[in-house]
């Protein structure tokens, strides 16, 4: 019997091991498929990365173009501010100059004229609307007012 038992207890061994060994080998394909998928994550994140850095590149790039606008545009506005402040002058110094420009500026707009910038204290769109629709509307050529 010792024999046998010997076998046996061989064989369970023999058993054991190579369950320990399937087991082993089973764990090792699950840690390669976790692996795998970490490496399809790491690409997906650079592709991201890469993707978002490019992005940001442009956003730079367009705040840049941006503020060089912005910085023209103040120019600009400097020099027609400076050249407003210039024809306000030699306006100014045309009417003291000039007496027939200072009579012709003293005199009251026509009655016409004054109608025209007279306007209703307006409190919104829908009132200034109301008000050019309430208006004196103008006929067109062809017409003649109604009676």
């Amino acid at each position: 019997m010792t024999l046998l038992r010997q076998v046996l207890l061989g064989a369970a061994l023999l058993a054991a091991l190579a369950l320990l060994l399937w087991t082993q080998r089973l764990r090792l394909e699950v840690a390669e498929g976790r692996a795998d998928m970490a490496l399809q994550a790491l690409a997906a994140a650079r592709t991201e990365a890469e993707r978002t850095a490019a992005e940001v590149a442009g956003l730079r790039d367009v705040l840049r173009d941006e503020r060089v606008s912005q910085v023209n545009l103040r120019l600009m506005q400097n020099d027609l501010r400076t050249a407003l402040a210039a024809r306000q002058r030699q306006l100014e110094t045309l009417t003291r100059e000039n007496t027939a420009l200072r009579h012709w500026a003293d005199q009251p707009l026509p009655d016409a004229a004054a109608r025209l910038r007279q306007r209703p204290a307006l409190t919104g769109a829908d009132a200034y609307r109301d008000w050019l629709s309430g208006r004196d509307p103008l006929h067109p050529t062809g017409d003649s007012p109604a009676p």
